[in-house]
């Protein structure tokens, strides 16, 4: 196949997907394997070979998402319920002082969007940012962007979310990785995007508390009926902590700086992200449920509930999986690989390229970014990139699907609704939030890549 045959194939193949989606409104799941399905038949692949190119990459990919994403969804729903967010919040405020209150709901919404998804943890958090706009007569921007950059970095960058736990398994990069990377260039992300910009155009665009959302949202619970800030901290944080001591300890293995023993087994199998997860999910449920007086029925109809949005995403995610199958199986993904490995392009700007060209289009960010690590996956092969280097591909995939949220996105209208601001309004505060976000992103993680090997 020549190089314009694949261009064509490849570009033909994403216009397919973007015409179901936005024309005809067919399922991503579906639209993602008709897509698949169209490239093996064109690239000449027998019939038979694209189903089973459709089961095995369904099946490898299920296999490790689908555990994580549920147990993830279950483990978000616990925190949600028991108040956990709020009591975060609380805690940082008042450590803050009002006068930094933006730091505050920043760092609040970094921490709360490792386990609950943005549109729950803004929802569940916004009569706190009507609360602090009324007591000191700012915009209601000054708070709300602090806290949606903090939520929509963590979304996009941090496991254990849905986005970087589907594309860390397609593109075959490490989950420990992926934190390190993802907290240490995600934070200062959130901060350009949220204090800072959220500072500049709260002076631009003045919004008060919409006095139907006041009377609609009763008050906050107390904090003597929330767990303690403590409480959910360690929570939180104990399956990102044993993920990346497994990880850690892999590294050390491999360098001989640690001879491998029974001791580094049991933090092998401990900080695999199925059993950090596990163990982190069953802390919220006695932690934060059993031990506070919630029913087992109750608890169970959470955790049923939970998964509901995750089978969505899993089922999403394993059509990308597919996808990656298929141009690995029909051989375009290696000729792809050898036509860009003497491209000018860094793995990391193509990737960023890709799930950014489809965010735009079709407005899902999750999309995006499934359809971008489905394409570069076989591609990343040729550059035989280290499991620190493919982490920062993930990052980069992740900043590209989050630039420019505008009218075909749900965010975009949730954020307008909440805030009380018209389309204008929003494309001039979320979306160019979310594309300082997409920007700063890609920005250090392309300086990131010059110290990693």
């Amino acid at each position: 196949m020549s190089a314009g045959f694949i261009i064509f194939l490849v570009a033909s193949a994403v216009g397919l997907l973007l015409l179901m989606v936005l024309k005809f409104k067919i399922s991503a799941f579906i639209s993602l394997l008709i897509t698949s399905i169209y490239v093996g038949i064109v690239a000449g692949m027998p019939l038979q070979g694209v189903l089973k190119s459709i089961q095995e990459g369904m099946g490898s990919t299920l296999g490790f998402v689908a555990t994580v994403v549920g147990l993830g969804a279950i483990f978000g729903q616990m925190l949600e319920s028991s108040g956990g967010a709020e009591s975060l919040a609380h805690y940082l405020i008042r450590k803050f002082g009002q006068d930094k209150a933006p730091w505050a709901m920043v760092i609040t919404g970094f921490i709360v969007a490792i386990p609950v998804f943005l549109d729950v943890g803004f929802i569940i958090l916004v009569p706190i940012i009507y609360a602090l706009s009324r007591d000191t007569n700012r915009s209601l921007l000054y708070y709300a962007i602090p806290l949606l950059a903090g939520l929509a970095v963590t979304h996009s960058f941090m496991p254990p979310t849905p986005g970087p736990v589907a594309v860390a398994d397609i593109i075959n990069a490490q989950l420990g990785w992926v934190i390190f990377f993802g907290f240490i260039l995600g934070f200062p992300t959130a901060v350009i995007a949220g204090p800072i910009w959220g500072k500049y155009i709260s002076k631009k665009i003045d919004l008060r508390p919409p006095a139907d959302f006041l009377v609609t949202h009763a008050e906050s619970r107390p904090d003597s009926e929330l767990p303690s800030f403590r409480m959910i901290a360690f929570i939180i944080g104990t399956p990102l902590i044993l993920i990346l001591l497994n990880t850690l300890g892999g590294v050390l293995v491999a360098r001989e700086v640690l001879s491998k023993s029974i001791f580094t087994d049991i933090v092998e199998f401990i900080g695999h992200p199925f059993s950090a997860l596990i163990i982190a999910t069953l802390m919220a449920i006695w932690f934060l449920c059993l031990r506070r007086g919630m029913s087992r029925d109750t608890i169970l109809n959470l955790s049923t509930k939970a998964l509901g949005p995750a089978g969505i995403i899993i089922l999403i995610t394993g059509a990308g999986g597919v996808l990656k199958q298929i141009l690995v199986d029909s051989g375009i993904g290696k000729m792809m690989a050898e036509s860009i490995a003497g491209s000018p392009l860094s793995p990391i700007l193509l990737a960023w390229i890709l799930a950014a060209l489809v965010r735009v289009t079709q407005g899902s960010a999750t999309v995006a970014m499934i359809t971008a690590a489905g394409i570069i996956a076989p591609v990343l092969e040729v550059f035989a990139l280290s499991d620190p280097a493919r982490a920062l591909v993930v990052i980069s995939i992740a900043s590209g699907a989050t630039i420019l949220s505008h009218v075909n996105d749900s965010g975009f209208w949730l954020v307008g609704k909440y805030l009380g601001m018209n389309e204008k309004q929003t494309l001039q505060s979320w979306t160019v939030m979310e594309t300082i976000i997409a920007i700063c992103g890609l920005v250090f993680t392309m300086i990131a890549g010059l110290f990693v090997p």
